[in-house]
């Protein structure tokens, strides 16, 4: 009988490019691959140290000299909606939420080129055609879910959220929404609408992707309540956002050699592998 040993992903390191969020900076990000059967496992466990699913690949920022990209999530027990948001819940309670398996429709797809046209022209996104977007939603070795939200009264789809299914929570990879619908705050309503799906399924956390300081795009994830970032190599919950834009300073870095170091993968402990 053959035994094979698992093997210990390898990270990598993008070449410096200007950064989306911050004017005058660089970003780079140190990611690996997310394949085989060990998938939903590397997954949970990266997801749990501030990384991010994109397609088949896990990734978290690694900037030379800057650390303000920080990942979020919402502690699902701790969490109340502001008076605003309570608002927005209301406003939204008429839509009708369907969660299926990821595949993509035209319909999304046309609802996803008038959010960039509208939100994010000039992004890296902007080029995106059918294809490139079918495989964003469909390339996926996890569990992921398609969270649509359509209204009842004419039909018409208004908002997606490309979904993750961890271990410990939801995680939301990619949304988009009716831009033509600004008092609906339906980006506001996706992410309170997720709270309620992490509640009824158990799960402890909503993981919202990077939080920026000082970034209009990614400032307003520090509006909801038990949000907490994986700053310092755990978790910590945000009382005060202005604590956190000196992280923004080269010296917070450690090398990418000790940040793979303290990498802790599932089953086989840290590993040590420079990237």
């Amino acid at each position: 009988m053959r035994h094979t040993l698992p093997i210990a992903p390898q990270f990598y390191v993008t070449a410096p490019q200007p950064c989306p969020y911050l004017p005058g900076r660089m970003e780079r990000k140190l990611f690996t691959a997310l394949q085989g059967e060990g998938a939903q496992r590397l997954n949970d466990g990266l997801s749990k140290q501030g990384f991010r699913r994109s397609q088949n690949v896990l990734y978290r920022p690694s900037c030379a000299d800057c650390a303000a990209c920080l990942s979020a999530r919402i502690d699902v027990a701790d969490f109340t909606p502001s008076r605003t948001q309570r608002r927005v819940a209301r406003r939204n309670a008429h839509l009708e939420r369907q969660i299926a398996s990821p595949w993509a429709t035209e319909e999304q797809y046309a609802l996803f080129r008038r959010y960039l046209e509208s939100r994010h022209a000039s992004g890296g996104m902007a080029d995106m055609d059918t294809f490139e977007f079918a495989a964003m939603i469909e390339e996926t070795p996890i569990r992921t879910r398609v969270v649509e939200y359509i209204d009842p009264e004419t039909g018409a789809l208004v908002a997606t959220s490309l979904t993750d299914i961890l271990d410990d929570g939801v995680s939301m990879v990619y949304s988009f929404f009716e831009p033509d619908m600004p008092r609906a705050s339906l980006g506001t309503h996706l992410i309170l609408d997720h709270v309620e799906i992490a509640r009824e399924s158990g799960l402890p956390y909503v993981y919202l992707g990077y939080w920026v300081p000082g970034s209009d795009k990614m400032g307003y994830k520090a509006g909801f309540s038990a949000l907490e970032v994986y700053a310092g190599d755990r978790w910590q919950r945000v009382r005060d956002p202005d604590a956190f834009r000196a992280r923004a300073h080269p010296l917070v870095n450690d090398p990418i050699a000790e940040q793979v170091a303290n990498i802790s993968l599932p089953d086989t402990g840290t590993v040590r592998r420079r990237g």
